[in-house]
């Protein structure tokens, strides 16, 4: 056992810690009832800050006593649903507005020098509910420390921010290993089952076992679980087997002995718990033990680029959004090396559990109301020098995870469902969005040989959008030395990437060039209005959109949230999108605009920013149905890994949609200037495809 796992591990001594920092914490709660206490020498707001956050921390105490005494047992569904909503009521609607977790009023209340560190410091601190229901003593002890270590900072009235920048700064440099080592575990050891637990071992139409996880539930959640507990068992085995079996049929399709792999990582949104019952025993029989860990809570895990994991509902996304790029107050050269080195020795000392890892098998979800954020001029973001060390720190543990889980060893799985949000015909969607996960493979293979035999006659193709949409693009495609045998576009039906319904390549960058338009989109939950990515050589070169009033605001907007802080990023991907019933879906229901992008990126011809689809994997030999080998893998940037590796790949892959009703044409172009029309005014037009406008017709 290793050093951390000692320290975390000895219970004795957290529960010890715990009792004694709470009885400190009380202390300062009963201190800052009065506005003149120490702390008040730095203004007025900081007493009500103290007192606010030390009352969060003893209803935390007072709920982690009803659970190790045993009282989480007499809890009814109401009780339930209260402790939840006491637990992130300060988050959550209008409450939010007077939140020192809103960046916004802790500049009105703390001032401008201390109000945007102890606003992240708040919201740190709120993951402790997460913390309680895992039962993790050690986070839950380390992170109150934090708290009391900052409030005796400021007792001292000359202490400046700088120093209570530090105090958080050394709590997660000093914590990163046994920080790191947990999260590590949570993510590959099968040991641990907290979620898997509940998701096994509950009654499942007791709708109260969703408060068990700790996450914020709404009637999303609840609604999907009940809905799902009145479909039979063959309809929940069908549709976990979709799931399973496309998850299967990837280590087919790439050659890949699953035999060899012991772990699956199931990552889901809340109240499908019934259906991943189901796939948690189909993969058993696979030989794979289910790995569910919670998407990341803490400053120090999340993500920029989404949640990864299983996760409740959002309790504000404007919280969410606001404190995105926290670990600004603590990310720098020195942090990002020592994160590094952790992960080094970590991964070595674990090599056993990454070895057994097949790769994650993701169901996403769709229909939520649209969210546009509010840019807050009070809230963090990374600095020029912070955002330089990211992404290098970014292509440095991308190259670190693959040494340890080579790409070519693992395969992973993504479907989508609908949640109740979505509207008053959720059951009606919910049944189609089925349909459109199980369409005929055997029809789509051949239309889809057709439109790929027809690209691999070409040099190039243009794209050209239709009405308001303003695209106009060239996409250069790889040289095929032999094409009797090789061919450039990859075949997708319901393996990996359900549903089925693409084609997909990795463009040549020289001679791709243009204007990619669309009028409004989604991406990663993210609205855009009139984005527009400008293209010469295959790399962006401009950018922009009109969600806000500024030129400047929408240039940080996609810098931030599509490039993710990358200067320009290329053309990873071309795919032309074949799914016609699910764009008809869209339509008939009125949620185009809601479609997730593993729905939405096969209802027309899509194009990827960042890493190729084939990241990581570019030596790995894989083939089409009909026997031609994928050749166009790589791009200039992929191929730096050879030399050099930091440059090769920017961990970040972002499709974007034109829709049927805002394309124009696709015109394949071959070496002797003749033109084969793939797609004209939106409609297929290619002797073969006619089949897929049917769907577009009813």
């Amino acid at each position: 056992m290793t050093e951390p796992e000692k320290t975390i591990q000895n219970r004795e001594l957290s529960e010890t810690r715990y009792a004694f920092d709470l009885e400190r914490v009380k202390t300062i709660w009963e201190e800052t009832k009065e506005t003149d206490c120490t702390v008040s020498v730095h203004g007025p707001g900081f007493p009500r800050y103290f007192h606010k956050t030390a009352d969060f921390l003893l209803l935390i105490y007072e709920q982690y006593q009803n659970k190790v005494q045993g009282k989480f047992e007499e809890y009814t569904l109401e009780d339930w649903k209260k402790s939840n909503q006491e637990l992130y009521a300060d988050v959550t609607g209008a409450n939010y507005e007077t939140s020192f977790a809103n960046p916004v009023y802790a500049r009105e209340a703390l001032g401008m020098e201390f109000s945007k560190t102890l606003c992240s410091l708040y919201t740190e601190l709120r993951s402790q509910i997460v913390y309680l229901f895992e039962d993790k003593l050690f986070h839950l002890c380390s992170s109150t420390e934090l708290f009391l270590e900052i409030y005796f900072l400021l007792e001292d009235g000359t202490t400046t921010e700088k120093e209570v920048r530090h105090a958080i700064y050394s709590y997660f440099s000093d914590y990163m290993e046994p920080f790191l080592e947990e999260r590590l575990k949570d993510t590959f050891d099968p040991s641990r089952n907290f979620a898997a637990d509940i998701i096994m071992n509950s009654d499942l139409s007791d709708l109260s076992y969703l408060y068990r996880f700790g996450e914020y539930i709404t009637e999303n959640e609840i609604k999907t679980a009940e809905y799902l507990n009145t479909l039979t068992e063959q309809e929940i085995h069908d549709m976990a087997f979709t799931f399973t079996d496309g998850y299967r049929r990837g280590f087919d399709l790439y050659q890949i002995d699953i035999s060899k792999k012991h772990t699956v990582n199931i990552r889901f949104h809340l109240g499908f718990e019934r259906m991943i019952r189901a796939i948690i025993k189909q993969f058993g029989a696979l030989g794979l033990k289910p790995v569910i860990y919670r998407a990341g809570i803490s400053i120090g895990e999340r993500n920029l680029r989404g949640k990864a994991g299983y996760f409740g509902a959002a309790p504000n996304k404007q919280y969410e959004y606001d404190h995105r790029m926290d670990d600004v107050l603590f990310f720098d050269k020195a942090y990002a090396d020592k994160r590094l080195q952790c992960q080094k020795h970590l991964f070595e000392h674990h090599k056993a559990l990454l070895n057994d890892f097949a790769g994650p098998a993701v169901m996403e979800t769709f229909g939520e109301v649209p969210f546009n954020p509010v840019k807050r001029k009070e809230a963090l973001y990374y600095s020029e020098k912070q955002q330089k060390w990211k992404k290098e720190y970014q292509a440095e543990a991308g190259i670190l995870t693959n040494q340890y889980i080579p790409g070519e060893e693992t395969s992973f799985s993504i479907i989508s469902y609908p949640l109740p949000e979505i509207g008053e015909k959720y059951k009606e969607i919910f049944k189609e969005t089925i349909r459109v996960n199980t369409l005929d493979q055997e029809k789509y293979l051949h239309i889809q040989n057709a439109i790929i035999d027809a690209l691999d006659l070409g040099t190039h193709v243009t794209i050209t959008g239709r009405g308001a949409n303003k695209t106009s693009l060239t996409v250069a495609l790889a040289p095929l030395k032999h094409p009797e045998k090789e061919t450039r576009f990859e075949n997708c039906l319901a393996d990996v990437n359900i549903p089925l319904g693409e084609v997909f390549t990795s463009p040549k960058l020289k001679g791709t060039e243009g204007t990619l338009h669309v009028t409004k989109v989604f991406l990663n939950d993210l609205e855009y209005h009139d984005l527009t990515l400008c293209f010469t050589d295959g790399v962006v070169t401009d950018y922009s959109c009109k969600n806000f009033s500024s030129e400047e605001e929408n240039k940080r907007y996609i810098l931030e949230n599509v490039l993710f802080h990358h200067k320009t990023l290329p053309m990873g991907e071309f795919a032309i999108g074949t799914n016609t019933t699910a764009y008809t879906m869209g339509k008939k229901y009125g949620i185009s605009h809601l479609l997730p992008i593993l729905i939405a990126e096969k209802t027309g011809p899509h194009f990827a920013v960042g890493d190729t689809c084939f990241s990581h994997e570019e030596d790995l030999v894989t083939y089409n149905p009909d026997g031609k080998q994928m050749i166009a893998k790589e791009n200039d940037f992929s191929l730096l890994r050879h030399t050099e590796p930091n440059k090769a790949y920017f961990n970040c892959h972002t499709d974007i949609t034109i829709p049927y009703d805002e394309l124009g044409d696709i015109l394949i172009h071959k070496e002797n200037g003749e033109k084969i029309p793939l797609i004209r005014d939106g409609r297929f037009v290619l002797p073969g495809t006619e089949e897929l406008n049917k769907a577009l017709l009813s």
